[in-house]
Parts: C-alpha cells; structure tokens; sequence
C-alpha cells in the first residue's frame, strides 16, 4: 500500500517556494522597469534678455556733391573710389569769367572810394564855410546826402568784391566730409550747372557706421510692459549692446551700440527701425550689407531658463514641457517662452524654481508613467 501524505507535503512546499521566488522577480522588474530620464532643477538666475533682428547696413554720413555754380569742367581732381578728406578738391571749373567778375568788383569798388574821397572832402569845406554863414543848410543838407551815397556805393562794392570772391572759390568743388569717393558722373567738358539735380559724385563716410534694424511693434511693446511692471530692468541706459552676425555667419569682431529706436510703426511690415552704430576701422562694413544683429535690450534678475530641447510644442502650437512631479509620476505643463539667447528659452509662466523638468529621455517618459530622474548639468543640457 502507497502513502500518498508524504508526497503531497513536498507538493505544497515546493509550489510555496515557487510561489514566494515567481514574487520577489515581479517586485524586482516593477523597480527595474521605471526609466532613467535627465532632468534640470530649475532656479532663478540672472540673464540678459537679447533679440536677433534683420538689419542693413547704412553709410554713417553720405554728401551728394553737387555744383554752386555754373561753367565748364576743367579738370577732375580725385581717383575714383579712392578715400578723400573733408576739403579735398574733387573739380575744378573754368574759372576766367568768375575771375573776370571778381576784377570787375574790385574796380567798381576803387571807383566807389574816389567818389567817396571827393564827397567826403567837399563836405568838409562845407562844414567850414557854415560857420562863417556862407553856405546855405539845403547846400549843407545836400552834400551830407551825397555823402551818404557815397559810402554806401562804397558798401555795396565791397559786398559785390565778396559775392564774387565767393563764386570764384565755387569753381573749385571740394568734398563736404571725408570719407569713399564713388564714380563720377561727368567728365572733362561737360557743362554743370548751379543746384543741378544730378550729383557729380558721391561721398560716404563708412567709419563709423550705422546697422538699420527691424523688430515687431508687438515685441517692443511687450518689453515696455515688462519694464513698466518691473519685471525686467533696462540693460544700459546709454544704448544697449549689439553684437553683429555677418553674411556668411561670422561674428563682427567690434561691439556696437544702440543709438536711436524709432517711433513709428511700418504700414507695411509692423516693425519699428532700430538704429546702431558701429566702428568700422578697417573697411569691412559696406553700406546696403545685409546682416543680424544680437541686441541686448534688458535683463531678467530671476528669470527662469530652459533648454530648447526641454521644449516641444502641442497640436495649437502652444510650449509644453515634461515635468517630473509627485511620487517621480511625469506631469505636463503648458508654458509661455521667450527666446533668450544661445539655445536658451526664457519661461514668463508654467514652470516654478524647483521644478524638475526633463531634457533628456522624454520619449520614455510618458505623461503619468513614473520614472527614475537623474539630474544633470543645465550648461551641459544647452550644450546638448
């Protein structure tokens, strides 16, 4: 006869030992299962706030040269596209019959003083002779008259001799600034006359020069709020600083500042003009160049600063981010960026310091599941 009791007692311990093993291994993968995401705790921190803009530049002075008076052009005294000082005689006119009027003046001047001489003189005898009673005061009241006339005809010489001495140093035209001299647009021969509409040339002072940048009226208003609301302070109050990006990519080796802002908003684009001026010592900068410049128009004390790979966006377009709250479960939060600078978002709203936030890992982190955060660098993050 077989004894069964034995065999089941091993029966029920083993599927115990079984039972307690197949628990432990579920616990264990339930730890284990929970993925490793990177996450930046985030803190308040200082931070300038900059806008990259569009902008062209624009020659710092430019002077249309144009002739005062009329005559022939004689001679063309400047290389074309050479540099040329404030001064510098660019043409020179036939100056024969300014010269000639210039003589003339000065002979009706001469004949002026004789007469003047002579009316002077006889009013001398008269005021003599009136003393003994000889003259009568109509011949007295006549010669001071002549006088008079005399001395202003002397007068008028004199102005006609420096209206004359005046064109005649019109004939030599001469550049108004210093700076690049452009093309001419006459040549030896041609007849110029007084206040033409056309230039006979150009000049333009590139040393230093200026950058005409365009930002959105909405952005502008925007940072006035903030001021106003002291949110945000105002980075210099002399002109803020802007760093130039070049055609080709490369960074302007001269700072630039901020000069003038515009009060006008474009019909056509919406933007305001912002003016620059930067050093141009060696050239680089011509005028009508297209550039970008990185403007730094305030400073956030407590700003609140993400990676741009920390940020998605939502089926509206709207910035979201993954946060890890509670328990480690990964939350969604809706958020109000603005750029600021590098690979940098600016947070206005949605996130508060302390906030951990993920930047890496974020497609093994669903919203809800629980995760094991790791936190790492935010320089590195930005870097990343």
């Amino acid at each position: 006869m077989i004894h069964l009791r034995p065999l089941a007692a091993v029966a029920l311990m083993l599927t115990a030992t079984l039972g307690a093993g197949c628990g432990a291994s579920s616990n264990d993968g339930a730890t284990n299962l929970a993925p490793e995401v990177g996450v930046i705790v985030v803190q308040p921190q200082r931070t300038s706030i900059s806008t990259l803009l569009p902008g062209r530049t624009v020659a710092f002075r430019i002077a249309q040269v144009r002739p005062q008076v009329s005559g022939i052009i004689k001679q063309r005294l400047y290389t074309e596209g050479a540099a040329v000082a404030a001064g510098q005689p660019l043409y020179q006119l036939d100056p024969a019959p300014y010269q000639a009027a210039a003589d003339s003046a000065r002979a009706a001047l001469a004949k002026a003083d004789a007469n003047a001489l002579t009316m002077r003189q006889k009013y001398d005898r008269y005021q003599q002779l009136a003393l003994s009673g000889d003259v009568s005061q109509q011949d007295r009241d006549d010669v001071t008259a002549n006088l008079r006339q005399a001395e202003a005809d002397q007068a008028t010489a004199r102005a006609a001799i420096e209206t004359a001495q005046i064109n005649l140093g019109y004939t030599r035209i001469v550049a108004p600034i210093a700076g690049r001299s452009a093309t001419s647009a006459y040549t030896e021969g041609a007849l110029v006359t007084a206040n033409q509409d056309n230039a006979l040339t150009t000049v333009q002072q590139y040393d230093p020069m200026y950058v005409d940048l365009a930002q959105a009226a909405a952005d502008v208003l925007r940072l006035r709020q903030q001021f106003s609301a002291g949110k945000l302070r105002r980075t210099d109050e002399h002109g803020a600083r802007v760093q130039l990006l070049l055609e080709d990519g490369t960074l302007y080796p001269h700072e630039g500042r901020l000069e003038f802002t515009g009060i006008t908003v474009s019909e056509s684009t919406g933007a305001i003009t912002l003016r620059a001026v930067f050093p141009n010592p060696d050239g680089t900068l011509l005028p009508g160049m297209f550039v970008r410049a990185q403007l730094d128009q305030a400073t956030d004390d407590s700003a609140l600063l993400l990676p741009q790979q920390a940020v998605s966006r939502d089926t509206r377009g709207g910035a979201i981010a993954l946060v890890v709250g509670a328990a480690d479960k990964v939350e969604q939060r809706a958020l109000s960026v603005e750029a600021a600078g590098g690979n940098l978002w600016r947070v206005s709203s949605g996130l508060s310091s302390g906030d951990r936030v993920i930047v890496q890992g974020q497609q093994k982190a669903p919203v809800g599941s629980t995760v094991k955060p790791v936190v790492i660098d935010m320089q590195a993050a930005a870097r990343s």
